[in-house]
């Protein structure tokens, strides 16, 4: 029988091989990302993937912005790659909520995430269990939020104060009369601070069979 490649036979055949993504992060520019990938391409050959994409963040876990995750959760939105596979967890994520965000996300994704020091594998039996964990918890806290909303809109309504925003005040007998004097829509609502559309819906307001809303 004739070798077959590496990614078929771990795949087994017939099976499509997985496009994989690898996400490294080191903490400072003077550091290199190379252990974490060798690691990462090492674990693509024996599980049968294929390296399609690679992102490397070379900032600290506790920064929000980080441009690589950022072009990695794009990518993953397009659907590029169906596994994303880092050295550790907290390579990836800079808190526990945002791990599990993104293996929120991931999931409903159709993403497998693999973590290299963990052995955590969403595809596999435990993984599957941490993944339907991970969404009850985002449910939960996604209904508290919702709740302590109502309540604190609730006790402002007790309190009196105004709940959203405040009624837009409008000299609508100054934009009428700039219409009259022929200003075009963007010189009016330039003049007023408003937008083109607000000048537009108080001039149509006017027009006869048309009722005026405030």
């Amino acid at each position: 029988m004739d070798a077959l490649p590496d990614a078929v036979m771990g795949e087994g055949l017939g099976e499509p091989v997985k496009r994989a993504a690898l996400y490294l992060r080191v903490s400072g520019i003077d550091q290199h990302p190379e252990t974490q990938r060798c690691d990462l391409v090492v674990m693509a050959a024996q599980r049968g993937y294929e390296i399609v994409a690679e992102y490397t963040d070379r900032i600290s876990g506790a920064k929000a912005r980080r441009p690589g995750l950022g072009d990695l959760m794009r990518d993953a939105r397009r659907g590029k790659f169906d596994a994303v596979l880092v050295w550790a967890s907290d390579r990836i994520a800079r808190s526990t909520r945002h791990f599990l965000e993104l293996l929120d996300e991931f999931n409903h994704l159709h993403i497998e995430f693999v973590s290299f020091r963990e052995q955590l594998d969403t595809a596999g039996p435990l993984g599957r269990a941490v993944v339907t964990i991970i969404g009850v918890v985002a449910e939960l806290e996604r209904n508290l939020i919702i709740e302590r909303v109502r309540a604190g809109m609730r006790r402002a309504k007790l309190e009196g104060r105004h709940i959203g925003r405040h009624p837009l005040e409008l000299d609508r007998d100054a934009i009428l009369c700039d219409h009259r004097r022929g200003l075009s829509l963007r010189q009016i609502a330039k003049a007023h601070r408003i937008s083109r559309a607000t000048v537009h819906r108080v001039i149509r307001c006017q027009q006869p069979g048309v009722s005026q809303r405030s």
